[in-house]
């Protein structure tokens, strides 16, 4: 079995992944979703929370191997992000959402160098702006992000374009494919659910359930 499939079914039984077809979600952008991830549940769970941390070195080790420093994304990423630099023996960093009002005033917390290669740790990508915002507060500090990884993704066409964009390569755990056909395998949703997530992920912002 795939990594993608091992860890969408591990996020289910944990009850991470909340798919309600009839009775959606409002995130915090103001889209109606009948999906919603929360890889945070994850820290809960020792065995899974080794897991993540595992993998998320692995990737790092077998596909940027040349990292200097890890960075996380505020708030959901900053322990994943720890826990993999302690595994990696780098340094850490984490990226505010927006400078804290107070002292020093920073966005990245921690220290980075100038030319450091940064390899940035994210818990969701759903459009990528916020995973993307601390790749510019990290090249802005004179750093070079060589890649992300991140637990999940949605898999929005709108988040591909601007990683594109951006020039930042993105690897994921698991993705919206892999947590479909799981929770379709164990009767967590039916055949006919699987169209209409299908039609809401094609266009989120319009989908009003």
């Amino acid at each position: 079995m795939s990594l993608e499939k091992i860890f969408a079914a591990k996020l289910l039984k944990v009850k991470a992944i909340k798919l309600q077809p009839t009775n959606p979600f409002t995130w915090a952008s103001g889209w109606k979703s009948p999906f919603y991830c929360d890889n945070r549940k994850t820290l809960s769970y020792p065995q899974l929370r080794t897991f993540v941390k595992t993998e998320i070195s692995r990737i790092i080790m077998e596909r940027f191997p040349d990292a200097d420093a890890i960075a996380g994304v505020a708030t959901g990423a900053i322990p994943q992000g720890a826990l993999v630099a302690d595994v990696l023996a780098l340094p850490f960093v984490y990226v505010r959402s927006k400078p804290k009002d107070h002292g020093l005033e920073n966005l990245i917390e921690g220290e980075l160098k100038p030319g450091m290669k940064v390899v940035v740790v994210e818990d969701l990508i759903s459009t990528g702006g916020s995973s993307l915002k601390a790749v510019e507060a990290i090249r802005n500090n004179g750093c070079d992000v060589i890649g992300m990884v991140a637990s999940y993704t949605y898999g929005f066409d709108v988040a591909a374009k601007a990683f594109h964009d951006a020039k930042v390569t993105l690897v994921t755990l698991t993705n919206y494919e892999a947590v479909v056909a799981e929770a379709l395998r164990i009767g967590y949703i039916k055949e006919a659910d699987v169209q209409m997530l299908n039609e809401w992920r094609r266009d989120p912002a319009a989908w009003q359930g």
